[in-house]
């Protein structure tokens, strides 16, 4: 296991940019003051999160592919992550885009090829950046060979690979409800019975129950393992274990499925098995998507006493709606939810922090203010916040731009499934007006995060020489990685220097966390403490400068950071002036 002295690598990445001093002996206190915390190389990590779809396209077919990732490579490194998410590359009908896997041993070719897939990992590794990728296993596509031989015959071999049962009085064999709407039982006109599907018809959910099904997937994670890939997101994870029986949901239990869905009885059993076999022999980091869990829930999930995950992604900070005209109208629910989180981690487990992927609208959109004339300094505030908790980050494409939700006008504009169903049971059935559901997939659909990657203010933003699958967002003429390259002052260079400021000063790693201010309306106060120095992280929520006087015991030190030029406290001075939507890290006292 690396040292103490080993952490102290954190300290060698040189800083850059906008409005940041540092001193070297407090870096070097916190370095030395990490304690008894066991090391772990995706602890200090910040990943990268790339949809390839969006990302980049290298042939003009409209489509993003792994040259195209390729290609920015070096873009990527810049930003200085350590790690890249690829979300699913392999064969798919793409009903989900993706998450519908057809062969969980090969490329798309809509993607290219695994000379493609081998050049992307050693690409990355020659920029010292490790690759995880998605691995999507509680169900798989309607067309993988393994479901076709399950459905031939009641009697073929593989048929308990899915789960299978006989209807009722006319119907399904129960009343599960699929999380993309209608129903989670499908008949099968072959055999006359139903099978389970939690999302679309076209993804079948696997038999975990069936110990080939669970040696088959630890087969799939060698394979990529051996391939170079440092880990694993684990998608839709916490549903692999079923009740027993699969009986009726309540009308309570209705209302929230993913409850039940994710707390089948084998589940935790079936997560240490995978580390027993596969993951516990590797130093390999895994992610899971836990969706209907608790932060409780996400505790045992990720102590590590217990090798099964090593952190999860819980929805509700996500989740929280966009009810009212002020973000800082959010800040009350944010901060209980992040303070929960952090206390559920608690010593022996980790936490992912992120505001936005895939299946999110953009968090700008969503937590922070896109009017022109705040939303560059809202995207740094929220930067500041994904940056600075004791959890490992996830910064998806585009975050790092700003890029905001897509000013659709029609459904037609959309392809998302989970939408285009939800269109189909509730407009053309006049449940919901047209109008007010095109309103809300503005500002909640999944396609709001999916649009192409904005590169330059050119045609289809630099992203393709074709037409791209989806429209490219029209703020892109002054929301791009080229404008913002050059920037000193936008959105793209501040994660540039959050992200190396985290490199440098272990406290925003591995220190404690503690809410300083939990009532205060507009400003999101914390100190992250290490036992020889802290830091303390300050961000205005809303649009009004104030003047903000720090509680009892907490001393501003030192700036950082601070996400306005030139601003920023004397140290010593109770009382901070912080502009509008600005975000200021400084040093502290350890003992507060």
């Amino acid at each position: 296991m690396p040292t103490r002295r080993d952490v102290l690598r954190l300290i060698a990445v040189p800083l850059a940019g906008l409005a940041f001093a540092g001193r070297p002996g407090l870096l070097l206190a916190q370095a030395e003051a990490v304690g008894n915390e066991t090391w772990r190389w995706w602890k200090e990590a910040v990943v990268y999160q790339i949809y390839p779809r969006s990302f980049m396209d290298s042939d003009g077919d409209g489509v993003g592919d792994l040259p195209g990732i390729v290609s920015k490579l070096d873009y990527i490194a810049a930003l200085g992550v350590d790690v890249v998410w690829l979300c699913p590359h392999y064969p798919s009908p793409n009903v989900d885009n993706g998450y519908d896997v057809s062969d969980y041993r090969a490329v798309s070719p809509l993607f290219g090829t695994m000379a493609d897939f081998d050049a992307l990992v050693a690409g990355l590794k020659a920029r010292g950046i490790r690759l995880i990728v998605d691995l999507v296993v509680n169900h798989t596509s309607d067309q993988h060979p393994w479901f076709e031989r399950s459905r031939s015959a009641r009697d073929a071999p593989g048929r308990d690979f899915y789960i299978w049962r006989d209807g009722r009085d006319g119907g399904p064999p129960s009343n599960y409800p699929s999380l993309f709407g209608g129903p989670a039982w499908t008949r099968d006109d072959t055999t006359g019975q139903y099978y389970l599907h939690l999302f679309a018809p076209q993804q079948p959910d696997l038999n975990w129950d069936e110990p080939r099904v669970r040696a088959e997937v630890h087969d799939i994670m060698r394979f990529w393992l051996d391939r170079g890939v440092s880990g694993f997101r684990l998608d839709a994870i916490t549903f692999i274990s079923k009740q027993p029986g699969l009986p009726d949901l309540t009308p309570d239990e209705l209302r929230d499925p993913t409850r039940v869905y994710a707390d089948g009885p084998h589940r935790d059993d079936y997560l240490r098995e995978m580390d027993r076999e596969v993951l516990s022999h590797t130093d390999a980091m895994t992610v899971g998507e836990a969706g209907g869990v608790s932060a409780e829930g996400a505790r045992t999930l990720t102590d590590a006493r217990r090798h099964e995950l090593d952190m999860v992604f819980t929805f509700a900070l996500v989740g929280l709606a966009r009810t009212v005209e002020s973000p800082s109208a959010l800040l009350p629910a944010m901060r209980r939810i992040i303070a929960e989180r952090d206390r559920a981690a608690g010593d022996d487990g980790w936490v992912a922090s992120y505001l936005e992927n895939h299946d999110q609208p953009r968090s700008l959109s969503h937590f922070g203010d896109p009017d022109l004339a705040w939303r560059t300094r809202s995207a740094k505030v929220l930067a500041t916040l994904l940056l600075t908790q004791r959890a490992t980050p996830f910064v998806y494409q585009g975050e790092e731009l700003g890029m905001a939700n897509y000013p659709f006008t029609s459904i037609e504009q959309i392809e998302d499934v989970r939408a285009k169903r939800e269109w189909r049971e509730r407009i053309e059935s006049g449940a919901v007006p047209a109008a007010v559901a095109l309103d809300a997939l503005r500002h909640t659909g999944r396609d709001n995060a999916r649009t192409p990657m904005q590169w330059t203010a050119g045609l289809q933003a630099g992203f393709t020489t074709g037409r791209p699958w989806l429209p490219v967002n029209p703020d892109a003429v002054t929301v791009n990685a080229a404008g913002e390259g050059a920037d000193p002052n936008s959105v793209l260079l501040f994660y540039r220097c959050l992200i190396a400021l985290r490199k440098r000063v272990p406290a925003l790693v591995h220190g404690a966390w503690r809410d300083i201010d939990p009532d205060h309306p507009v400003v999101f106060g914390y100190t992250r403490t290490l036992p020889d120095a802290a830091c303390l992280v300050l961000m205005n929520f809303g649009r009004e400068p104030i003047a903000y006087r720090l509680p009892p015991g907490v001393l501003a030190g030192e700036v950082l950071l601070s996400s306005e030029a030139g601003t920023g406290p004397a140290p010593g001075v109770p009382v901070v002036q912080l502009a509008g939507w600005q975000s200021l890290i400084l040093s502290t006292a350890p003992a507060l």
